[in-house]
């Protein structure tokens, strides 16, 4: 056995004490409203993490799985990375962090495989639970229908990417040019906020008869003069007539009656080989990409050391949101949650370092899993909760 398997099954299965010994500790550590967790080991590679909290309460969710992505065995082995960014409230986050990944889970064991279609089936899965969940609420909780979360996953199973999206989070892999020796930023995710050109294009085709499906207002396109995004989980508001109604509050209310769903919860799918020189990919909400361009970020990565690339990147944007509002980067840290989200978003980012000898061969490994949420929840390959048991996240 060569000396790099023997170090990746070291890092991969803890000692017989159960301590997770990967990176700084297990859960990460807080410094006020940043979580992060500088380095920890996936089954094909390392990552890190990091989230900043802007809202009062923290309406992105993130996990890293890494292990079986099949509730039976034999089954496909690999690294999921999910990146929710909630809008209106932590809800729909919160239920997508907590089910997308127990439902992918089981859609691979029915077809014993990672494929396009069993994302699919896994996001259509979630959007129904939610919808369920709203509908039992309802009655004493109408603003729930309100609530929706944009989604990003990343799996890299049996040396192929899968990407799905839906909404503005985005996903950019860092890869060497042979022949410069740089590495380039890659951008794999399709969006779908009405800012993009394309985006009010597709509405325009899916609604003909509405003239005012996208608005400009306040030099912002908007969907129905509302959300800025055209696909994402929950928003049943926008999706299902019987909730554009009392006792949903007025300003959430779209004025005419609508016939067909408004937004869609159809991700973008894409499927591709991983190659020898792609380096890195950085997942992150929307909050990053406001601040920092993909090639700005990939630059970021690849010129520090690894160890805590995450949090490097979120105190670049931090630091250029502070700089735009003229102030000190120091004194935008003393600004409390809810406040906090005049000068930023909440941000959230998962670096997954790939490393092309583990890539191709960490379908084949066998043996417990790591299970990290961003916020603060980890589960240690020797935890009592098996792999990939719903737990509730820990909040900023």
């Amino acid at each position: 056995m060569s000396g790099g398997l023997v170090n990746f099954l070291k890092a991969c299965w803890p000692p017989s004490s159960g301590q997770y010994v990967s990176g700084s500790d297990m859960v990460g550590r807080q410094d006020g409203l940043l979580w992060y967790k500088d380095a920890g080991q996936h089954m094909n590679g390392e990552f890190s993490m990091a989230v900043v909290q802007a809202n009062n309460l923290l309406e992105d969710q993130s996990q890293i799985e890494s292990g079986p992505l099949s509730s039976v065995e034999p089954g496909p082995h690999g690294t999921f990375v999910g990146i929710y960014d909630g809008h209106g409230g932590p809800e729909t986050s919160r239920y997508v962090n907590d089910h997308l990944f127990h439902n992918l889970k089981k859609f691979t064991s029915e077809q014993q495989l990672m494929s396009a279609d069993v994302i699919k089936k896994a996001f259509q899965a979630t959007e129904e639970g939610f919808l369920s969940l709203v509908t039992k609420q309802w009655p004493l909780k109408p603003q729930i229908a309100a609530v929706g979360s944009c989604c990003l996953v990343g799996i890299i199973c049996a040396g192929t990417l899968y990407v799905a999206n839906l909404g503005d989070s985005r996903v950019v892999l860092g890869r060497l040019a042979k022949a410069t020796g740089e590495v380039l930023a890659i951008q794999l995710s399709a969006e779908h906020n009405a800012g993009i050109e394309s985006v009010r294009k597709e509405l325009h085709l899916l609604h003909p008869d509405d003239s005012q499906i996208v608005v400009l207002k306040h030099n912002v396109w908007r969907i129905k003069g509302i959300i800025q995004v055209s696909r994402s989980i929950g928003d049943v508001y926008l999706k299902k007539a019987e909730f554009n109604r009392e006792p949903l509050y007025p300003k959430f209310r779209v004025r005419e009656p609508f016939r067909r769903p408004i937004l869609s919860a159809e991700p973008s799918i894409s499927v591709q080989a991983l190659q020898s020189h792609d380096k890195f990919l950085i997942f992150a909400s929307d909050g990053l990409w406001e601040h920092l361009s993909n090639q700005e970020a990939v630059d970021i990565v690849q010129n520090h050391p690894h160890n805590g690339s995450a949090r490097r990147l979120v105190k670049a944007a931090l630091q250029i949101a502070a700089k735009k509002r003229e102030m000190r980067y120091s004194d935008l840290k003393k600004i409390d949650r809810g406040v906090r989200r005049h000068f930023h978003d909440d941000i959230t980012v998962i670096v997954v370092l790939l490393d092309s000898n583990l890539v191709s061969k960490a379908t084949s490994y066998k043996g417990q899993c790591v299970s990290v949420r961003g916020g603060g929840i980890s589960l240690p390959a020797n935890s009592l909760a098996p792999c990939g048991t719903p737990t509730e996240p820990g909040y900023s």
